[in-house]
């Protein structure tokens, strides 16, 4: 005789919950045209997922001429960037510690960034430590 429990078969993605998806987007260029390819896709990876009643986890990651998209005084999708930190807990932005720097020696002090914005030492670290944590990176 069987017993009951040895019937029922558990998958093991059911057994826990379901993990979010997480996407990290590189911007490193300084192209206005890319930046807002960027928040598209960020927006639209966001929506497919809520949609579908799944989590989803997004990380722009900004470095050399890509971090002018986080930069109080010239970003050029400033408003957008503003409203998304508003409306999508679930998306942040990151901008690369080094390229603050150079900048900050440049023009003799540091840029400010939008509100909200973190901050990493190395934005292709913050990448590379996201690919190994199994992040699908992405550069629109």
């Amino acid at each position: 005789m069987l017993a009951v429990g040895s019937l029922i078969t558990i998958h093991p993605a059911m057994a826990q919950a379901a993990e979010p998806h997480r996407l990290a987007l590189q911007i490193s260029d300084d192209d206005p045209v890319k930046m807002r390819a960027v928040l598209d896709v960020a927006a639209n990876v966001s929506r497919h997922y809520s949609g579908q009643g799944e989590d989803v986890e997004i990380a722009v990651v900004a470095f050399n001429g890509g971090l002018d998209m986080l930069l109080a005084d010239r970003s050029p999708v400033k408003e957008r960037l503003v409203n998304f930190l508003k409306s999508m807990p679930n998306v942040s932005f990151i901008a690369c510690g080094n390229t603050l720097e150079t900048l900050a020696a440049k023009d003799d002090r540091r840029p400010p960034l939008i509100e909200g914005v973190s901050v990493t030492q190395v934005g292709v670290a913050a990448l590379m430590e996201l690919a190994e944590k199994n992040w699908t990176i992405v550069r629109p």
